[in-house]
């Protein structure tokens, strides 16, 4: 039994944030958290956030869940729309630059003992 998480439209490079969601897939649930809790990462918290709401989606599907064989089966990170902006640039000229987005997935599933 699964139960996934995402949360949309998140401020944080796409790129920066597969760094710390590779460092939790396949882990446990609870060493998850901690692993994130220590990352000194911005990411760290949101993801962390994901994470936690993924184990509580887990569970409400399901009665007799044991939460200590959770296991992140699945966690990426895909790209959300970017905002375009411009900054002023010498000599009258304007630089364009984009701030992007994330989509933050995190899937759990109990282990099989």
């Amino acid at each position: 039994m699964e139960a996934r998480a995402t949360s949309k439209y998140i401020r944080v490079s796409p790129q920066k944030a597969r760094l710390v969601v590779d460092l939790i897939r396949g882990k446990n649930a609870g060493e998850a958290i901690n692993i994130l809790r220590f990352t000194k990462k911005r990411a760290s918290h949101e993801i962390a956030k994901v994470l936690r709401s993924a184990i509580s989606n887990a569970e409400q599907k399901s009665e007799h869940l044991d939460v200590d064989r959770l296991v992140v089966s699945r966690a990426y990170v895909d790209d959300g729309p970017r905002a375009k902006r411009t900054r002023p640039a010498p000599m009258g000229r304007a630089y364009r630059y984009q701030r992007r987005m994330s989509h933050i997935t995190v899937v759990v599933e109990e282990q099989a003992s």
